[in-house]
């Protein structure tokens, strides 16, 4: 499985930074020796996920800190999207999904075809951000219905008049997740009323930084992606503000948490297989990746989980380590 090389820059990078979060927070448990899982066991093996691109750099991040304590595990991270990561993981092909949305049920379905079993496990947040070149000194603010006019199916819109008469006749090209990515699904589903409807004479890519060259190279573009993305490139991208019907309100943490960031803030997910888990190195990483999540999460510049949030993944990670004893 290949990482790009732009990213694995980009969450070794990150990894340093949480390497320092987690030994200002105590680092390793003193349970948990270095090179040892809880039983203190060295483990050996690969652990290996793909899916969506938005929780890429958090699940690489997360893996190479792992590797700190378990040097003779390798966490394999790819991105082949949201949906084209879950028909990898419902074949068999990966121990775990990394996904920007809820498993649709014909997913469900397709693993349960194929025998695959899983557990859904929030691992952070995402304000969903749509971006603007730096020069852009028209738009600050959008609403729903102005993105609707923009990226619905058949759209014509190909200058920023068309959007709103006060702005200017400038081109607007447009960057934006493919087909497969859960960002596209969701996206289209939350501004375009459906999901995977939307304008198709677009630049697509699983690769966000496609989208940050596109929208940072041309004065009238504009694209959307994970918060994550905006954070790293903020200084050469202008996040839009966005107006789902109480006013423009911009991305951010706290936005994306108290629910302010209509309709655009979304849930991010992992999906362990049953088979994964009984590998031990498998177990001890998602053990790890839940256990650690608040200094990772926060290092890699997502969007924390809430305490309701916290609580849940705890019993689901409680659920799993009394399903692994037993076993």
């Amino acid at each position: 499985m290949v990482i790009r090389p732009v990213k694995h820059m980009r969450y070794l990078a990150v990894s340093a930074a949480a390497l320092l979060a987690l030994s200002a927070c105590g680092g390793n448990n003193n349970d948990t020796p270095a090179g040892g899982d809880s039983s203190g066991e060295a483990l050996s093996g690969q652990v290996v996920v793909d899916g969506s691109s938005t929780v890429e750099p958090l699940t690489a991040a997360a893996g190479e800190l792992f590797k700190e304590e378990q040097k003779g595990v390798d966490v394999a991270v790819g991105t082949s999207g949201t949906g084209g990561g879950f028909k990898k993981f419902c074949a068999g092909e990966t121990d775990i999904s990394n996904a920007s949305r809820p498993i649709k049920d014909e997913e469900k379905k397709l693993c349960t075809e194929k025998g695959v079993k899983f557990t859904e496990l929030q691992v952070a947040n995402d304000a969903l951000t749509v971006v603007v070149n730096k020069e852009n000194d028209w738009v600050d603010c959008l609403t729903v219905a102005q993105l609707k006019k923009i990226w619905e199916p058949n759209s014509t819109v190909k200058t920023w008049d068309q959007v709103d008469p006060k702005f200017p006749k400038e081109a607007l090209p447009l960057y934006g997740a493919g087909s497969d990515s859960g960002t596209f699904d969701y996206f289209t589903d939350e501004i375009n009323g459906k999901e995977g409807e939307s304008r198709t004479d677009y630049n697509p890519t699983e690769d966000d930084n496609v989208t940050v060259q596109g929208v940072s190279g041309a004065k009238g573009a504009l694209g959307y992606f994970g918060f994550s993305y905006f954070e790293e490139n903020a200084e050469k991208l202008k996040a839009v503000k966005i107006d789902g019907g109480k006013g423009c309100v911009e991305p951010s943490v706290a936005a994306a948490q108290d629910g302010s960031y209509t309709p655009l803030a979304r849930p991010l997910f992992i999906y362990p297989s049953d088979k994964g888990l009984a590998k031990k190195q498998v177990l001890s990483f998602v053990e790890f990746y839940l256990e650690k999540n608040q200094e990772i999460v926060e290092a890699a510049k997502f969007v924390p989980l809430t305490d309701e949030q916290k609580t849940k993944a705890k019993a689901e990670l409680d659920k799993l380590k009394a399903q692994a004893a037993g076993s």
